[in-house]
């Protein structure tokens, strides 16, 4: 906030007293905390609102079987409201705790759920649980506009959809053939959806939090997209109806897609690119050494987006994501072919020259993005 303040001062925009009078506004908001501490009260309030849930939770159970049915589901509905209402009651004195409350309300909300459903019996169908659930993280979204709210619904929203797919899908403890690849298709596009959500430093929380979310799941995710390029033997023994093909790979496809061209608009189109390469790696089936360069060139291609960008996450997981297929690709198809010996020289080397180079070449390209925004 200072540096921004003082270059707006610089350019003229602001005064002195016009500045100060903004430092003041803005530090009344956080309860006249000095910045230094704002970060150390978010860690304090949130690891207090977990504790608090987790405490609550554990009462709960610990009485649970003591309860009879109605005492159960009237306990259920009182947390609810409970942590609802202490966020509404702060919501004045502090919009972090509110915003923390409020988080544990929707939290506790699943719990009820499917606490609701063990007491009274309900038909079993856990992704419709999950699809209430995610009804009312969007009903809080809604009312309060926080990060919080956001988050757990662009988690819940997916859960609810893999639930869903895996229920109309299954074939006893299995899947049908080509179920899961849409699955693992579906899942990286939208982590990597979530990953670049980001394009200013000055983002909202909302972004910088579904941001790391992708980064978490994109290298995952590409694990399990290779996963299902090959042919998992006999228990695949009935393939995917075209009905549910078609619906499979609309959502896998079209719903990370929609969802870049409602945060990226025009820059979509490199999102529609990966997508592409996602789809393409997905049918690659036991073509080993194809596999690994279509991973090499999808690594170098994130790495290019994150300059072009000027997003130094990409880069350290395009830079990251290459390192693993290089790995990846000599325990596979290189150590085995040499003697032991030789195979642990050459491991050495790998990890010591190859490290070396991409640990610098990683550094220089994070230091032309952090040249380029002065």
């Amino acid at each position: 906030m200072n540096e921004h303040l003082r270059r707006w001062q610089e350019a003229g925009l602001l005064d002195e007293s016009q500045a100060a009078a903004i430092l003041q506004f803005e530090s009344s908001l956080d309860g006249g905390t000095p910045a230094r501490l704002r970060w150390p009260a978010i860690l304090a309030i949130a690891f207090g609102a977990l504790m608090v849930g987790a405490g609550s939770l554990l009462f709960v159970a610990a009485h649970w079987d003591t309860m009879s049915p109605a005492a159960r589901f009237l306990t259920v509905l009182f947390k609810v409201a409970l942590f609802h209402l202490m966020g509404a009651y702060f919501s004045e004195r502090s919009p972090k705790l509110a915003m923390a409350m409020h988080g544990l309300g929707t939290l506790a909300l699943g719990a009820g759920i499917f606490l609701a459903g063990q007491i009274f019996n309900l038909q079993e169908h856990w992704p419709g649980g999950v699809m209430l659930w995610a009804a009312g993280a969007l009903v809080g979204y809604l009312l309060l506009r926080d990060w919080v709210q956001g988050t757990l619904l662009a988690l819940l929203v997916p859960a609810w959809l893999v639930g869903e797919w895996v229920e109309a899908t299954k074939l006893g403890w299995s899947m049908a053939e080509g179920a899961e690849r849409i699955l693992a298709v579906g899942l990286f596009l939208l982590a990597l959806s979530y990953l670049t959500i980001r394009r200013f430093r000055e983002d909202s929380l909302l972004r910088k939090s579904l941001a790391w979310i992708g980064g978490i799941g994109l290298i995952p995710g590409i694990l399990a997209v290779i996963g299902t390029t090959h042919d998992h033997g006999w228990w695949h023994q009935i393939t995917l109806s075209d009905r549910l093909g078609t619906i499979g790979w609309s959502v896998a496809l079209g719903l990370p897609l929609l969802l870049a061209i409602h945060w990226r608009r025009r820059r979509a189109w490199m999102n529609g690119v990966a997508l592409l390469w996602a789809f393409v790696l997905g049918f690659m089936g036991n073509w080993q050494w194809q596999i690994y360069a279509w991973c090499a060139i999808g690594a170098v291609g994130l790495v290019f987006w994150g300059l072009h960008e000027a997003r130094r996450e990409r880069v350290n997981l395009g830079v990251v994501g290459f390192a693993i297929t290089i790995l990846t690709f000599y325990f596979s198809d290189v150590l085995d072919k040499l003697g032991r010996s030789l195979g642990l020289i050459g491991l050495g080397v790998l990890f010591l020259l190859g490290g070396w180079l991409l640990e610098r070449l990683r550094r220089r390209l994070n230091a032309s993005i952090a040249g380029g925004a002065r």
